[in-house]
């Protein structure tokens, strides 16, 4: 900004603070310098440009003053630095996939949307290392795919195709989690830029997987959502790509022998076993109903009640290993077959991980979605699917259970619907009655996560106050306050719940 732009004022008023009369010729003058110091290019001011940073993947708008794009971390320390100088609020965004709101901007319009999506030129791999190191706009394909030449992955399984910095910022985890691990388990190292001091560049890029020479400081920007301090390159540890995959959809006899047929597949399949998915039958109908494409695997049969995904893969080549894997899982399979197993259909991977990926698409084309990113340990998931759906069937008829969920990590979507042809007619305040019940048997009789990968935003901001102890609600909001204490960075807050906080129509957005 010009530096008499503020003559009649106090250097450091914030653009919430402005008069109706003075915003506009502030917003003007903001994007000009904005332009001088990024480029012309880098600065999207226009409504309908800025329609897609401002949206979220799933549900919910807002408004920015700008979308800003830098394309190195200089960039984005000089950014820094000139927000800080003026109180300009920013919210930090990748590719925008998140579901919990803490990359959009809020309907304030004081937020300044800085898009890392410039930050993708920086691909190094060192093949020898098993490790890459990489700018935090690239995106999980792009990564892949740079990775996939030398016979390696990051084989983080997503549904969306988030980019690298908004992977670190919400720990995401996925379908091989159990195998791989989560993005957590993958950092070796990473940059960023801080917000206090405005603009200092903080490098802890060493590609190593053994460093005990204090605290592991790095981990302090994993899975909070941006409210630590900007990502701007990440060292990541990456796997050899399988040689042989083997896959199979399995209906077991009921919900118990769920976690049966899991321990015979950790005992007689070890670290082969990458993914081990459970889809009910009523999310697989929804996705055979709305996408054309996918058929019923066991026709002529019908949908199961619940079905099983399981997936074991191998970096040893069968031929020169003698294993084949594809055979172990059929005598697995065959061995339990009328006992733990009633029906399973083995081979055909891509078109069985295809009905998996497409059950949140297919629940839309349903009714509203009401949906639960949840975690407990894994001997009560069948406890808790139970009691939740008696809670449902009970209380709440008129919506349907179509939920699926990661059985080997202890993780459950229990997603529901509001259906569109519903006799009763959406009521936020019903979700949001049913929403902290379903939390509540969660986190107090089962000792579980209100959310198990989607991590903490503006959506679920009030549930994160509700369950997590003041003890520790108290330390993060004292590290929060000491690297942003002018509150400039994002729309999350760690520390103790504001008064006067709007968590819950927050919340309301998120169903």
């Amino acid at each position: 900004m010009p530096d008499d732009m503020h003559s009649s004022a106090d250097p450091a008023i914030s653009i919430a603070e402005c008069s109706t009369e003075f915003i506009t010729e502030l917003i003007a003058e903001l994007i000009a310098e904005l332009r001088n110091m990024l480029g012309h290019s880098a600065v999207i001011s226009d409504v309908a440009d800025c329609a897609r940073y401002v949206t979220g993947a799933r549900y919910g708008a807002g408004r920015a003053l700008a979308v800003v794009r830098p394309a190195t971390t200089a960039q984005v320390a000089q950014l820094t630095q000139y927000c800080a100088r003026y109180q300009i609020k920013l919210v930090v965004q990748g590719a925008n996939t998140g579901l919990v709101a803490a990359s959009t901007p809020d309907a304030s319009g004081h937020f300044l949307v800085l898009s890392t999506e410039r930050l993708n030129r920086h691909i190094q791999i060192d093949v020898i290392n098993r490790s890459v190191e990489v700018d935090a706009g690239v995106t999980l394909h792009d990564l892949n795919q740079a990775l996939q030449v030398h016979g390696l992955c990051f084989p983080i399984d997503l549904g969306a195709n988030p980019s690298i910095g908004g992977m670190i910022a919400a720990n995401t985890g996925g379908a091989r989690l159990i195998k791989y691990g989560d993005v957590r388990a993958n950092l070796l190292g990473l940059e960023a830029v801080l917000l206090h001091p405005a603009g200092t560049i903080l490098d802890l890029r060493a590609a190593l997987r053994k460093n005990n020479t204090g605290p592991d400081l790095k981990q302090l920007l994993v899975g909070t959502s941006g409210a630590y301090g900007i990502i701007t390159r990440a060292v990541l540890q990456v796997h050899r790509l399988p040689q042989q995959t083997a896959t199979a959809l399995v209906v077991p006899r009921d919900q118990a022998a769920v976690l049966e047929l899991l321990q015979i597949l950790e005992q007689d399949c070890g670290e082969f076993l990458s993914a081990f998915e459970g889809i009910s039958g009523q999310a697989m109908a929804s996705v055979l109903r709305h996408i054309p494409a996918i058929t019923n695997p066991f026709s002529p049969e019908a949908v199961p009640d619940y079905c099983i995904l399981i997936e074991l893969d191998s970096t040893m080549s069968p031929h020169k290993s003698g294993l084949h894997l594809e055979v172990l899982l059929n005598q697995i399979l065959e061995a339990h077959f009328g006992d733990v197993i009633t029906n399973a259909v083995v081979g055909r991977g891509k078109d069985l991980w295809r009905i998996r990926h497409a059950i949140s698409e297919s629940l839309r084309g349903e009714g509203k979605i009401i949906a639960f990113d949840i975690s407990m340990p894994r001997s009560s998931l069948i406890a808790f699917r139970q009691r939740a759906i008696e809670l449902v069937e009970a209380h709440y008829p008129q919506l349907q259970i179509m939920d699926f969920g990661h059985w080997a990590d202890g993780g459950s979507h229990f997603n529901l619907v509001w259906p569109h042809a519903a006799s009763l007619a959406y009521d936020a305040a019903i979700v949001n009655t049913l929403r902290a019940a379903i939390y509540d048997m969660v986190v107090h009789k089962y000792q579980g996560s209100f959310s198990a990968e989607h991590g903490v935003g503006p959506y679920n901001q009030t549930y994160y106050h509700r369950y997590t102890s003041d003890a520790a609600q108290q330390l993060a909001g004292d590290i929060q306050n000491m690297l942003d204490p002018a509150h400039l960075f994002g729309l999350t807050w760690f520390g103790k719940a504001k008064v006067g906080s709007n968590d819950e129509t927050k919340t309301e957005m998120k169903t």
